[in-house]
């Protein structure tokens, strides 16, 4: 199974022809995607898939909810345009009209907008400018620092070491090495082997 293919799995938009998924001690595979946001698991897509016709503001409105029984703080949109004060400036603005690390942005603000307690991020710096890209890999270390949990799944090692607290790299749909930041750095043999770095 590929990354793209468990994640649809994960999230409800496919059926997963083997196994189980849990989340927080219930099995969720099979459930609408819907029924598996509620239970708070919040997805950060590939490519972003913005609604390109509505306005940041309407992005974000658009899959919002309510804070249900856990102990983070909430996410309203004014704390989402203080976290992001650049989609504040373009409250307005159609989704086409930003740029790719506004969008980046506006992706990240309306997953936070359905109040997880896991969020997963699918190349979350992909095709970005290194400036937007470090700002995004700050923006996800504040989210770990205030306890929300993260899976990030992305290409840029460097980061990655100072942000995971555990690595797992998968190939053809299998994890072929697990560990954490110090056993991957002390591992060159993976980093050149699977990572190609």
């Amino acid at each position: 199974m590929g990354r793209s293919t468990a994640i649809k799995c994960l999230f409800g938009l496919l059926t997963a022809s083997d196994g189980s998924i849990e989340f927080a001690g219930e099995q969720i595979g099979g459930l609408p995607s819907y029924q598996i946001a509620k239970r708070g698991l919040g997805l950060v897509p590939e490519g972003r898939q913005i609604f390109p016709n509505l306005t940041v503001e309407e992005n974000l409105v658009a899959t919002a909810r309510a804070r249900t029984n856990h102990d983070l703080q909430p996410w309203t949109l004014d704390r989402v345009y203080g976290f992001f004060p650049r989609l504040r400036e373009r409250r307005s603005n159609l989704g086409s009209q930003l740029s790719g690390g506004e969008q980046q942005m506006l992706a990240i603000g309306r997953a936070l907008l359905t109040n997880p307690r896991l969020m997963v991020l699918d190349e979350a710096t992909e095709g970005l400018a290194p400036l937007i890209r470090a700002e995004i890999w700050h923006a996800l270390g504040e989210l770990k620092a205030e306890g929300l949990s993260l899976i990030v799944i992305d290409k840029n090692l460097g980061p990655l070491l100072d942000l995971a607290d555990r690595h797992f790299v998968i190939e053809k749909g299998q994890v072929v090495w697990s560990g954490d930041s110090s056993a991957l750095r002390s591992e060159p043999r993976v980093v050149h082997e699977y990572l190609g770095v």
